[in-house]
């Protein structure tokens, strides 16, 4: 985008994060676990299935494989049964249980602190990998952008690509990167709250009345 355009959208941008902050001073993540490795898994059967869903299945999957070796051991056919309401059971089991090799053999059990490294994991992507070092370890090297955020940027004016990727490549020009972190889950409470995906009175969301 060229340097006038760029200008206008920092200007927006930053009167549509300052409402969100007010309106969601407290947004964070929604998943629950008990370590870094459950962290992983949560956010890896997050993919196109709600965090409330996610936290019904893990409930259960927590407390059957406790540790990293307990999924090392694991049947391929019986974890997809345990996984199965998540949807794309199949790749979400593969790439889980494979990602469990992996961190054991290569990572010596821990989560990689890097993003070249945790993006080498089986099934784990910039989305993934941005959750997981933010919340994990307070390490924040982009925007976590998932179907919510690229849906609202796309609507509030923020980027004109669909690409996740290149949608976070405008998200961090435009947003401080001290809010880079916290901002996906204020957008993502913004569209629970206030403007869905479905058809809903969008003249009544309070940000269309934000204007530069």
């Amino acid at each position: 985008m060229d340097k006038e355009d760029l200008r206008g959208r920092k200007k927006r941008a930053a009167k549509i994060f300052g409402t969100l902050k007010k309106l969601f001073p407290d947004a964070g993540m929604m998943l629950k676990y008990s370590n870094n490795w459950e962290l992983l898994v949560a956010v890896m059967l997050s993919a196109q299935c709600t965090d409330k869903q996610v936290n019904k299945v893990t409930e259960a999957l927590f407390k059957k494989y406790k540790t990293l070796e307990d999924y090392l051991g694991a049947s391929l056919k019986q974890f997809e049964k345990d996984i199965y309401s998540t949807g794309f059971y199949r790749s979400k089991a593969k790439h889980i249980l494979a990602a469990a090799k992996m961190v054991k053999e290569k990572f010596s059990g821990k989560i990689p602190r890097t993003m070249e490294e945790i993006m080498s994991l089986p099934g784990v992507a910039r989305k993934t990998a941005n959750v997981v070092l933010g919340n994990a370890y307070g390490i924040v090297l982009g925007i976590a952008v998932d179907t919510h955020v690229k849906r609202l940027v796309g609507v509030l004016g923020l980027s004109n690509h669909t690409d996740p990727n290149k949608i976070e490549q405008d998200l961090m020009e435009i947003i401080p990167k001290k809010d880079w972190f916290v901002i996906a889950y204020r957008l993502i409470e913004y569209g629970r709250n206030y403007c869905p995906a479905k058809r809903h009175k969008h003249e009544l969301c309070p940000l269309t009345k934000i204007k530069v």
